[in-house]
């Protein structure tokens, strides 16, 4: 399941939450109590791995490298 972020309108509180996309439910704030818990949209980080040149295995002694 993905992890969502809300901020409450409120406070200004930032929380995440492990959820389904589709579920509806009212956040309420941990730190003031109000149901003013809107989905906040934060930025994510991608890496870019090296692949080896033996192969994708790090110490190269992979069976399966062609």
């Amino acid at each position: 399941m993905p992890i969502f972020e809300y901020k409450c309108d409120q406070c200004g509180h930032i929380m995440e939450v492990i959820a389904k996309a589709e579920d509806k439910k009212q956040k309420r704030c941990p730190q003031c109590g109000k149901n003013e818990m809107k989905k906040h949209y934060s930025s994510f980080g991608v890496t870019k791995v090296k692949t080896l040149s033996g192969g994708s295995c790090p110490t190269g002694t992979c069976p399966y490298s062609s």
